[in-house]
C-alpha cells in the first residue's frame, strides 16, 4: 500500500552551537539571546508537537567517518559466512539479525560502545586518522587469488577502529543534546542517565538491494562446490550477469508520466519497508545520514538519493500523515526514544518510524551507523506525571470516525491507523517502578515474540 507523504526537512542544529549550548561558558548579551532562541527551537522540535528529530550539522571529520565505514557494511553482508565471521570476530563484531537467512533484507553488524566522558575522539581536529585504506570501494581492483584473505584484512583493516571512532563521537552528540534539553527542563536526568549506563550499542546496517540478495544465493550456492571464498569467484564472473540484470530493469516501463522526480519523492509506502514501524525504547537514536550504492555499475559506486530524502519516515499523531525525513549527506540525525519521553514526562516525544525501500530502484542499497544511546538497565521508570494519553494506542488519539466525518478525512486516517496495528501500545509495555531492562525486554517480547505484534512481519 502506498500513501501521500510530506518532505520533512528537520531542524538544522550546527555542531558549534550545540556545543556553545552544552557548556557553561558565559557569553555576550546578543549571543545569549541566539543561543536561547535556538535552545527553545530544539524543545520545540523534540516536544510534543514536534517531529521527535533534529538533524546535526558541520560535525568535523563527518566526511572521513562516512566515507572509511559505511561502505564496509555491504562487503560484510555480501561475504560468505564463513569469512564474515572470522572478521567480525577479529574485529570484536557480532550480529543481532539471521545472517543465515539468504532472504533477509537487512544485514545488521554490532558492537556494545563503552563511553567515558572526557575521553571520547577530539571531535575539533581536521584529517583522518585512516588514511584512505578503507575507501577502496571507488576502485573496484580484483586480488589475486592467492592473496584473497590478506585482501579481506586489509579491506577490513580499520573496521574495528574506525566502528569505534565514529561510535564515541555519535554519543558524544548524544550526550550534549541530553544536556541541552535537561538546561530547559531543569535538572539532569538525561544526562545522568546516560552517564550511568556509559554503554550504547552501535549498529552497522546494510539495507539489502534486490540485486544483493542474488548475489548471497549464488554465494551460498556455490560456496560448496569449491575451496576458494565464493564470493570472490563471483566478482570473476558475474558482472556480465549483474549488467544484464542492470539492463533489464532499466528497461521495464515506468507506470506513468508522473512516475518520475517529483512525484516519485511524493509517495511512501506502508508496505514495501526495508525496517518495519517502530518506536526506539533508549534515550536517543543518533543516526549518520545515509548512503546509497548503486550496483549498476563497476566497480559499486555511491550515487546521490534518486527521490532527495533518506527513506526514513515518521508518522506524525499530530497531522495523522507520514512525513518522508531530508537531511544533509553529512549530517548526524538525532530521534527521541521512548525512555527520553518516559524521563521527561512526556516533554520530549518519541519517533515513531520505518525505512521504506525505493520505489523502483531494485539495484540501490543504503548505507548507515547507528548509535542506540540507553539508561542502565538498572534505571527505574516512574509513570507520576507522565501524561495518561500518552500511554494508550496513538492510534485512538485521532478521534473516531463516525458518519458525521467526511470520506476525504476518514482516508487520511487509514494510513495512520495501519501502522499502529503492529505497534504494541506503551501501556502494555510500561508499569511503575519497571527497570529499563524490564522495559526492554516486554518491548522486545511484544514487536517480535512468538506472538508479538510483528513477529511475521
Amino acid at each position: 500500500m502506498e500513501a501521500d507523504a510530506e518532505i520533512l526537512e528537520p531542524f538544522h542544529l550546527h555542531f558549534s552551537d550545540l556545543m556553545r549550548l552544552s557548556s557553561s561558558s558565559s557569553s555576550s548579551l546578543t549571543e545569549f539571546e541566539r543561543l536561547d532562541s535556538i535552545s527553545r527551537t530544539i524543545m520545540e522540535t523534540l516536544g510534543p508537537n514536534g517531529p521527535g528529530l533534529l538533524a546535526v550539522t558541520g560535525v568535523p571529520k563527518a566526511s572521513q567517518f562516512r566515507l572509511s565505514l559505511l561502505p564496509l557494511a555491504r562487503k560484510l553482508a555480501l561475504l560468505s559466512n564463513d569469512d564474515r565471521r572470522r572478521i567480525l570476530k577479529d574485529h570484536g563484531l557480532g550480529s543481532d539479525v539471521p545472517l543465515k537467512n539468504l532472504d533477509r533484507s537487512v544485514s545488521s553488524f554490532a558492537l556494545q560502545l563503552k563511553y567515558v566522558h572526557n575521553q571520547s575522539p577530539e571531535l575539533t581536529s581536521g584529517g583522518s586518522n585512516h588514511g584512505d585504506e578503507s575507501s577502496h570501494f571507488m576502485e573496484g581492483e580484483n586480488p589475486n587469488l592467492a592473496s584473497l584473505e590478506e585482501f579481506q584484512e586489509n579491506e577490513f583493516k580499520n573496521l574495528g577502529s574506525s566502528f569505534k571512532e565514529l561510535g564515541l563521537c555519535m554519543m558524544e552528540l548524544g550526550l550534549c543534546l541530553a544536556q541541552v534539553c535537561d538546561k530547559a527542563l531543569g535538572g539532569q536526568e538525561l544526562e545522568q542517565s546516560i552517564l550511568e549506563s556509559c554503554i550504547a550499542k552501535g549498529r552497522l546496517i546494510h539495507y539489502h538491494s534486490v540485486l544483493d540478495n542474488l548475489i548471497i544465493k549464488e554465494v551460498s550456492r556455490t560456496r560448496g562446490s569449491s575451496k576458494r571464498p565464493a564470493n570472490y569467484q563471483l566478482q570473476l564472473n558475474c558482472g556480465a550477469r549483474k549488467a544484464d540484470y542492470c539492463f533489464k530493469e532499466a528497461q521495464k516501463p515506468t507506470e506513468g508520466p508522473n512516475s518520475e522526480g517529483k512525484e516519485r519523492s511524493c509517495r511512501t509506502s506502508l508496505s514495501n519497508l526495508w525496517q518495519q514501524w517502530h518506536y526506539d525504547y533508549g534515550i536517543f537514536t543518533v543516526l549518520t545520514s545515509p548512503m546509497f550504492l548503486s550496483q549498476c555499475r563497476s566497480p559499486v559506486i555511491e550515487c546521490p538519493s534518486p527521490s532527495g530524502h533518506t527513506y526514513l519516515q515518521i508518522c506524525d499523531p499530530n497531522k495523522n500523515n507520514i512525513l518522508l525525513v531530508k537531511s544533509p549527506p553529512e549530517s548526524f540525525i538525532i530521534q527521541v526514544g521512548e525512555s527520553a519521553d518516559i524521563l521527561s514526562k512526556g516533554k520530549l516525544r518519541s519517533t515513531l518510524h520505518s525505512v521504506c525501500r525505493p520505489i523502483k530502484q531494485d539495484n540501490l542499497s543504503r548505507e548507515t551507523f547507528v548509535v542506540f544511546m540507553q539508561p542502565a538497565w538498572s534505571k527505574t521508570f516512574s509513570i507520576a506525571g507522565y501524561p495518561a494519553e500518552n500511554l494508550g494506542s496513538s492510534s485512538h488519539s485521532s478521534g473516531s470516525c463516525g458518519e458525521e466525518v467526511h470520506v476525504a478525512e476518514q482516508e487520511t486516517q487509514k494510513p495512520y491507523q495501519q501502522i499502529h496495528k503492529v505497534i504494541p501500545p506503551l501501556q502494555k509495555r510500561l508499569k511503575d517502578g519497571m527497570t529499563f531492562a524490564e522495559f526492554s525486554r516486554e518491548t522486545t517480547k511484544q514487536y517480535y515474540g512468538g506472538k508479538g505484534l510483528q513477529s511475521n512481519t
